[in-house]
């Protein structure tokens, strides 16, 4: 097992839970970490599932280690967790948020046996103009802006995001997902997309992208109360409820 680093944020430990022959794998999202997803996982845990919910490459101590690293480094580690989590498992369910689930329709495009796949605003393509406005920021020399992490609605509830956004990390994201378009015609696998109404970091747009592009049955419920992170937010239980129920469904026989 690996060392957690020393200067880890409390509760941004990844999680792992021995359950049963079906897995769950559950994925945090850009300068956030596990815990998150904490919640998600524990129920997915308590419903029986093997869960593995990593901390992806640079999140979870200082955005300083989050600036060296990139679409790359968090694809390998989520592609590494899902086939250590398929050999324990006769199935696996994938189940991301933000940039999770960029991750999330990352996956089910390379594993077309992958059982089932839960994206809660998820980000799958590049925001007009974003990637122009980060390089013309990266060109004056800054490294960061202002975080985008802990958007939610419910009072006294805080997100251990980052503080700040790096941005040469921000820029391979909008690469990743300017080439999503062409990844998300060969999901076939079953499609649950969970989607807040109001969001100030991924536009709802993306929801409604996915679930035109994607080659298998969709399911969408949206989030009337909630804003970005809203496994943590008003309508949280909503969220666990309906991917334990879908996890269950879609690895049933």
């Amino acid at each position: 097992m690996t060392a957690l680093p020393s200067d880890l944020i409390p509760g941004a430990e990844p999680w792992s839970h021995a359950g049963g022959p079906a897995g769950a794998l559950v994925l945090h999202g850009f300068t956030g970490n596990p815990g998150s997803m904490r919640p998600v996982a524990e129920a997915l845990a308590a419903a029986g599932f093997t869960v593995e919910m990593p901390l992806l490459p640079g999140h979870g101590t200082k955005v300083e280690d989050l600036i060296p690293t990139g679409w790359t480094d968090w694809s390998s580690a989520a592609d590494t967790a899902y086939r250590d989590l398929a050999a324990r498992c006769e199935q696996v369910v994938v189940v991301g948020l933000s940039m999770g689930g960029a991750l999330t329709a990352w996956l089910g495009s390379e594993h077309p046996e992958v059982a089932g796949l839960v994206f809660i605003n998820a980000i799958v393509s590049e925001p007009e103009g974003m990637r122009a406005a980060v390089a013309e920021v990266l060109a004056t020399g800054a490294d960061r802006i202002p975080g985008i992490g802990s958007d939610i609605a419910k009072p006294d509830v805080v997100e251990t995001a980052y503080p700040d956004t790096p941005l040469a990390p921000l820029l391979t994201l909008f690469e990743a997902a300017e080439e999503m378009a062409d990844r998300l015609a060969r999901i076939t696998a079953p499609v649950l997309i969970l989607t807040s109404t109001e969001d100030h970091v991924v536009p709802p747009v993306n929801s409604d992208i996915l679930a035109s592009s994607v080659a298998g049955p969709v399911e969408r419920i949206t989030l009337e109360r909630s804003f970005h992170v809203a496994t943590l937010d008003y309508d949280a239980d909503l969220v666990i409820s309906s991917t334990v129920d879908f996890a269950t469904k879609v690895t049933a026989g």
